[in-house]
C-alpha cells in the first residue's frame, strides 16, 4: 500500500476525481512539454459528463493558463480504461507533440498510462486487515503503530498539519453565509446548524445536531471550492474531520491523540483504495461515503483505546451499511445530496463504533469481505448509477425542474 501522504491530501474542492486529479495531471502535461504552445484535452467518462458541474472545465484551463486549450467533452467514448480518463495532447507550431492517456483514478489521484515511474513506491507490507491486525497482534501495538514502523516520524508531522487544515474547514465553515455556486441556489446550512439550539435539545440531540453541523462545514466548504482534505475523496470530506472535531472539543482528546487516531482511519481508507476504490466513477458513492464512514469509525475506534476486533467491526459496520449506494449528484454538482449524505455517514461512523462494542464477539463478516462486496457492487452498478448524473436523484430532479 501507498503511503498516508497520498490519501490524505490537501486541496481545493469541490472534487478530488474532477478538479484535484485533472490539476495534477495538467500540471504533469506542463512539466513534461513545457515548450508546448497550447493543450487538446478531451475528456471521457464521468469527467465529460459532469465536469462542467464539477469544475472541470475552468481548473483544466486555469492550470494550463496563459496557454490556450482546447477541450473536447467526449460523453459517446466507452472503450476507456477508467470512468474519469482524459488524453491530453500539447501543441506546438500546430502539430501534435505527443499523447499522454491519464486516469484520474479518485482522492487526487492519477494514474499515466505508460508512465510506470511516476507511480509511487508501496511503504506497506500488508494489503489486508486481517494481515495487519494479525501483526499487530502479534507484536502488542496498535495501528498508529503500525503506521510509525512503516512510514517513519515523519508521517506524524505531515498529518498534524492534514488536522490543521481539517480543524480549519469546519471552523470556517461554520460560520460562512450565503449560497453554493452553481445554479441550485442551495443556501449553506453549517453555520445555522452550529448556532440554533433544538427546542428540547437532549445530550443526544445536541450531539447529532452539532455532528452534523460540522459535517455540513467542511462540505459547504468544499463545494465552494475552499481548502480541504482529502478523507478519502473530496465529496466525503467532511465525516472523518465532523467526528473528531466533535470529540476533541466535547471530550477534550488532544492533537496527539487526534493524529493517531488518523493514522488508523488512514489505513482503512488504504485498504479499501488498495483492493477495491474510493471512485464514485468506479464504484458509486458507497465507495466515498462508505469508505469515510469506515475511516471515521475506525479513528472512533482508536480514540476510544478499544481492542483492534471491535475497531475492525465497527469499520465493516459502516461499510456494509453502505453498500449498493449510488453516486447522483443532481447537476453534476457536489451538492445534493452529497452533502447531507456527509452528515448522515458521520452519524453512522458514531453508532457503527458503539454497537461494535458491545458486540464484536458476534460478528461473521470480516471488513476485508466487506471491502470486496463493495468493490464488486460496485462493479455491478450501471454507469448512469456511478457519477454521470444520468440517473437517479440527479435525472429525475432535472425532469422534475423543466
Amino acid at each position: 500500500m501507498k503511503s498516508l501522504r497520498e490519501l490524505y491530501k490537501i486541496g481545493r474542492g469541490p472534487s478530488s476525481s474532477h478538479t484535484m486529479g485533472p490539476e495534477r495531471a495538467c500540471n504533469f502535461c506542463k512539466s513534461k512539454y513545457p515548450d508546448a504552445e497550447s493543450f487538446k484535452v478531451i475528456l471521457y467518462g464521468s469527467l465529460s459528463k459532469t465536469g462542467e458541474g464539477h469544475g472541470t472545465d475552468r481548473i483544466i484551463r486555469e492550470t494550463f493558463a496563459p496557454k490556450s486549450v482546447d477541450l473536447i467533452f467526449d460523453i459517446k467514448a466507452s472503450d476507456i480504461p477508467h470512468p474519469n480518463t482524459m488524453d491530453v495532447y500539447p501543441i506546438k507550431n500546430g502539430v501534435e507533440m505527443g499523447h499522454e492517456r491519464i486516469m484520474s483514478v479518485g482522492g487526487g489521484m492519477i494514474e499515466i498510462m505508460n508512465e510506470p515511474g511516476v507511480i509511487s513506491q508501496d511503504v506497506y507490507r500488508f494489503t489486508k486487515f486481517s494481515h495487519i491486525s494479525e501483526y499487530c497482534k502479534k507484536h502488542d501495538i496498535r495501528i498508529w503503530e503500525y503506521v510509525l514502523e512503516e512510514e517513519g516520524d515523519g508521517i506524524f508531522e505531515y498529518l498534524n498539519t492534514i488536522w490543521d487544515v481539517m480543524k480549519n474547514s469546519v471552523k470556517a465553515g461554520i460560520k460562512a453565509d450565503g449560497m453554493l455556486p452553481g445554479g441550485l441556489e442551495v443556501h449553506k446550512k453549517a453555520k445555522k446548524l452550529f448556532n440554533t439550539r433544538h427546542i428540547d435539545e437532549s445530550v443526544q440531540t445536541k450531539e447529532n445536531r452539532l455532528v452534523c453541523a460540522y459535517a455540513f462545514a467542511v462540505s459547504e466548504e468544499n463545494a465552494d471550492g475552499g481548502t480541504i482534505v482529502t478523507a478519502p475523496t473530496c465529496g466525503s470530506a467532511g465525516v472523518l474531520p465532523a467526528v473528531l472535531y466533535y470529540e476533541q472539543e466535547t471530550r477534550g482528546f488532544t492533537d496527539e491523540e487526534i493524529v493517531k487516531a488518523l493514522a488508523t482511519a488512514g489505513i482503512v481508507g488504504n485498504i479499501i483504495k488498495t483492493n477495491a476504490s474510493i471512485s464514485g466513477a468506479e464504484c458509486g458513492c458507497q465507495a466515498e461515503i462508505g469508505s469515510a464512514c469506515s475511516m471515521a469509525a475506525a479513528a472512533l475506534g482508536e480514540l476510544f483505546n478499544l481492542s483492534l476486533d471491535e475497531i475492525e467491526y465497527a469499520t465493516e459496520i459502516a461499510m456494509e451499511h453502505h453498500l449498493g449506494l449510488t453516486c447522483d449528484p443532481v447537476g453534476g454538482l457536489v451538492q445534493i445530496p452529497c452533502i447531507e449524505r456527509n452528515a448522515v455517514a458521520a452519524m453512522r461512523a458514531i453508532n457503527a463504533i458503539s454497537l461494535a462494542n458491545f458486540l464484536s464477539e458476534t460478528r461473521k463478516i470480516s471488513f476485508d469481505l466487506v471491502v470486496e462486496v463493495m468493490y464488486q457492487t460496485g462493479k455491478d452498478l450501471k454507469k448512469r448509477y456511478r457519477e454521470t448524473s444520468e440517473g437517479g436523484l440527479a435525472k429525475l430532479y432535472k425532469t422534475m425542474k423543466k
